[in-house]
């Protein structure tokens, strides 16, 4: 039997927000996200007890930290500590993500 493909470039039609666990294990979580011109609710502040990387594989978009913005294009990525608050200021409406979630090491 032949390992599955997927192309993590395709985007189903829709105007909602996706999050699809791509890999999962007990000591990470990797996530493809598309985003459709979607951003955080105002004066909503991600605060999550594990770091984040994220990679934009495609379109463009805005975080917006506590003490300044960072803009990412196609092929930029970001590592988010833990507990860094942070919120999507803006993302573009073919943007697609690849997040991986982990434990923080003492």
């Amino acid at each position: 039997m032949l390992p599955s493909v997927t192309n993590l470039l395709s985007i189903a039609p829709g105007t909602e927000e996706t999050f699809s666990d791509l890999l999962a294990s007990p000591s990470f979580r990797l996530e493809q996200i598309v985003s459709n011109g979607q951003a955080s609710a105002q004066g909503y502040w991600y605060d999550q007890p594990n770091p984040e990387w994220v990679l934009l594989l495609q379109g463009a978009a805005t975080l917006q930290f506590e003490n300044g913005t960072i803009q990412l294009t196609q092929g930029d990525s970001c590592l988010i500590p833990a507990h860094s608050r942070h919120r999507v200021e803006f993302t573009s409406t073919d943007a697609i993500w690849l997040a991986l979630h982990y434990p923080s090491h003492p």
